[in-house]
């Protein structure tokens, strides 16, 4: 046993750090297995794993949860910004009356059983806290007992209790709600969570891909032709595209005589040269038609291209149509650069002939490299795909966001705050919504932005874990079995009347429904868990408003169920 202590235990007592990893690897490898079609998921069996290797009494400092917990609250604003601020516009009010809902059937569950079971205020206070992991409730009520007319030392030991309480109950309240939401509340309301984000996802301009997979459409493609149509030779090759009629198609460049010339030279056509047509396929294939046979020549083919989006900055583009900028830039010099795509504040908008370009819109054009280059000097600024991180623009709106939260105005005698929590997270809603409409600053790539969210979200976890295992343990045997319980049934019962509620009563789609529920409890491993069943960030468009809500109105709430159970 000396032998485990030394060389076991005592390494994950002296470097903490070692305890965090270790949850890490058993939540995310269990949380990845399958037993039939049934998963824990990763924040569930984190959340698992700390409380199992919390049992050798490691302590980590609130910091470092802190710090993970910041890190995923960014994240998750910062990838729905653009969406977020659509709907609320839309279900702002249904979303906070959501909430409130939420919050007083909690605030009756709890008391309804303390007074069953006989609580006193600091179990009944820790019972609503952590059946609804809001710290918040348990910092209000503790404080405030000393305000109901307790001694010091009865005040202290109330405190006391509703710690135990909350040690006892939060893991279930975190646990649980993970695994109802993401796994049975679905099946409730009858939907398939996947399917209905996709949904979701395309009604609201959001077109997310399997990483690793794209798709075998090409809306611009590029052909060989054998010139055998005797009317093109001896024409000058940049001017075959008003012989043949080719009105969105290019001819880029030309083999014959051995070499291989682009068509902008002045170049005249010899018999049995090989074009090259780009353009979009039907086009391409008409001009084909008129000009001899297609012939597969890879080296003439293998033109330098490129995709790329621009920004439009520059006030000499804004207000012109996409008709004119095409044919005063994009087919200037029959240079061949194609307009694929048009983005507008986020959303993706049908780039029909003549739609009036505004700034900041962004364009994603298809073509020559070396032409590409020339367009977006003319148009704005290339924002170009780079695996790097704009960490300074995180980092600054993270310690911005924060201080807001940090703000606390007292009301009553009652300390009232966003939280940093939710600070960061509106800071996140807010730069995601500044990145997608000006895309000049604040690049944050979806790989880094994977990493900001699980780690932030699980290292959150983990930690959440291995600081309750030694509290859970000890209020079992203190209170038994049935101040758990009584944690399930706080957790639990919101839910079932959230999600009801939230399919009858407010009309939310599912997915919006299921993050509003995680929200109004403020239950940031049920989030987390929905956007893994959901495999998209969506959820977290319900989730914010009532989250930010809820933070403020269960505060209140430890102050209300002390009085109650007074």
């Amino acid at each position: 046993m000396h032998f485990v202590t030394q060389f076991f235990i005592d390494p994950f007592r002296q470097y903490p750090e070692i305890a965090i990893f270790l949850t890490l690897a058993l939540g995310f490898w269990f949380g990845n297995l399958k037993f039939r079609s049934f998963s824990l998921g990763a924040v569930t069996s984190t959340l698992i794993a700390g409380l199992l290797v919390g049992q050798l009494h490691i302590p980590i400092a609130p910091v470092v949860q802190s710090t993970f917990f910041l890190m995923f609250l960014f994240a998750v604003g910062y990838g729905v910004g653009p969406q977020f601020f659509h709907a609320l516009k839309k279900d702002g009010l249904p979303q906070v009356a959501f909430a409130l809902l939420l919050a007083g059937t909690g605030l009756l569950c709890a008391y309804v059983l303390g007074k069953l079971l006989g609580f006193n205020p600091g179990l009944t206070a820790g019972l609503l806290s952590g059946g609804y992991t809001n710290s918040g409730t348990l910092g209000v009520a503790t404080g405030y007992f000393s305000q109901i007319g307790l001694s010091a030392d009865n005040a202290k030991a109330m405190a006391s209790l509703a710690a135990i309480a909350y040690a006892v109950t939060y893991p279930f309240g975190t646990a649980g709600a993970a695994w109802f939401l993401a796994t049975l509340a679905p099946k409730l309301l009858k939907v398939d969570l996947a399917a209905a984000s996709k949904e979701l996802e395309s009604t609201m301009g959001v077109h997310a891909t399997e990483p690793g997979l794209g798709s075998a459409y090409r809306p611009i493609t590029t052909r060989a032709y054998r010139v055998e149509n005797g009317g093109l030779v001896g024409r000058n090759a940049g001017d075959l595209a008003a012989t043949l009629d080719l009105t969105d198609a290019f001819v880029m460049r030309l083999r014959q005589g051995g070499a291989i010339v682009d068509a902008s030279n002045g170049t005249r056509v010899q018999g049995g040269a090989t074009l090259v047509i780009a353009g979009p396929l039907q086009s391409v294939l008409a001009a084909g038609k008129t000009v001899g046979p297609e012939v597969d020549d890879a080296e003439l083919l293998s033109i330098p291209t490129e995709q790329l989006d621009i920004v439009i900055t520059k006030k000499v583009v804004a207000n012109q149509t996409i008709k004119q900028l095409q044919n005063a830039e994009l087919a200037q010099g029959e240079r061949g650069v194609f307009l694929s795509k048009l983005t507008r504040e986020g959303h993706e908008v049908r780039p029909n002939p003549d739609l009036r370009l505004q700034r900041h819109d962004v364009l994603t054009l298809l073509g020559p490299r070396k032409e590409i280059e020339t367009v977006a000097k003319f148009l704005g600024y290339a924002d170009r795909a780079t695996p790097k991180s704009d960490i300074a623009f995180m980092s600054v709106a993270v310690v911005l966001g924060a201080l807001v939260g940090a703000v606390t105005i007292h009301v009553g005698g009652i300390p009232l705050s966003l939280s940093t929590s939710v600070g960061t997270l509106l800071a996140g809603l807010v730069c995601g919504y500044l990145r997608s409409t000006y895309r000049t600053f604040g690049r944050i790539p979806d790989p880094a932005l994977w990493v900001f969210n699980n780690v932030g979200l699980n290292g959150f976890i983990a930690v959440v874990g291995l600081n309750a295992a030694s509290g859970l343990i000890a209020g079992l045997k203190a209170y038994g079995i049935g101040l758990f319980l009584s944690g399930m049934v706080v957790s639990m019962v919101p839910l079932v009347v959230g999600v009801y509620a939230g399919k009858y009563v407010f009309k939310f789609h599912p997915v919006i429904n299921l993050g509003a529920c995680a929200g109004a409890r403020s239950t940031t491993a049920a989030l987390g868990a929905l956007q893994e069943a959901a495999k998209s960030p969506l959820p977290a468009i319900g989730y914010t408003i009532p989250y930010a809500v809820g933070r403020i109105v269960l505060a209140l709430c430890g102050v209300i169920i002390v009085l109650l159970m007074k």
